[in-house]
């Protein structure tokens, strides 16, 4: 069996930054961590071990009783940021530059007067802290959902790591639907998540099955499986090397592996390791 990497994979710059800042803290039993620092279940509990505390993403409304709050790599409101400066909070921040562009964008479209609408996925911690600050908006996970809207001014902007051809999609929707509007578009999708896309575009043309390492609850990672199976390529998600099963390659001559943004190197490596092994077993 032959293993094919994809010429674009793993741990974008964003999160490297992020985990560097971390890396850097004095003393982690002071600080915590306002979510998850990335969506990866191998740094979540090397940070734990670290000795960082770590609020749910799901009660981020919730004040940390540490004095100082780590803001992760997707962000939050500027509502939340002064409710945490209020109490007193020291932060440290490690918002991806690139997620921070989607704010700027937002606030863009809504000073023009423009009813904002966000291509991405709702609920989605990085979503959450981009409308949270936003008057009149509405969030768009897929074409059906768009509608006729009451606005004749609609600005777009998207979630970081939404798939380019979706966006265009959803951009035709909104155009077609809303035909007398005055539609403006600033893509925010990141060049990071864009390469990776292409790359497993160009991988899927190459090998019978795919082969994506990340986070279960890792929305990038998720949007390569999603885009290979698109294109009837097989593809299995795992978080670690230990995930793989011998018994999926059995009738598979090459394969290819991949990753998602907030994937270790060292666990892409393993994985390969692993997949060799299995190769190897086959022979």
């Amino acid at each position: 069996m032959k293993i094919i990497r994809a010429v674009e994979l793993g741990m974008c710059f964003g999160v490297r930054d992020a985990l560097q800042i971390a890396r850097d803290v004095e003393d982690p039993s002071q600080v915590t961590i306002h979510g998850e620092l990335v969506h990866n279940p191998i740094v979540t509990g090397r940070l734990a071990e670290a000795g960082f505390r770590q609020s749910p993403e799901s009660d981020r409304d919730s004040l940390p009783e540490s004095p100082v709050v780590l803001i992760t790599a997707h962000g939050v409101s500027d509502a939340q940021r002064e409710r945490l400066t209020t109490a007193n909070k020291q932060l440290i921040d490690t918002t991806c530059p690139l997620v921070r562009r989607v704010h700027e964008a937002a606030q863009e479209l809504q000073a023009e007067g423009r009813q904002v609408l966000l291509i991405g996925k709702s609920g989605h911690v990085e979503v959450r802290g981009i409308v949270e600050d936003l008057d009149h908006y509405h969030v768009i996970g897929d074409v059906n959902e768009v509608r006729r809207y009451e606005s004749r001014r609609l600005g777009i902007v998207c979630q970081t790591t939404t798939p380019p051809d979706l966006v265009a999609a959803i951009c035709e929707r909104i155009k077609s639907l809303n035909p007398r509007a005055d539609v403006r578009l600033i893509d925010t999708v990141c060049q990071p998540t864009k390469l990776r896309q292409q790359a497993m575009l160009d991988l899927v043309q190459r090998v019978d099955a795919v082969v994506v390492v990340g986070g279960r609850n890792s929305n990038n990672t998720r949007r390569l499986v999603e885009l290979c199976r698109s294109h009837d390529v097989p593809a299995w998600h795992v978080a670690r090397a230990a995930e793989l099963k011998p018994e999926w390659f059995v009738d598979i001559h090459t394969v290819g592996l991949t990753a998602g943004t907030s994937t270790l190197d060292e666990t892409i490596d393993e994985v390969h390791e692993r997949l060799e092994q299995i190769a190897q077993q086959r022979r």
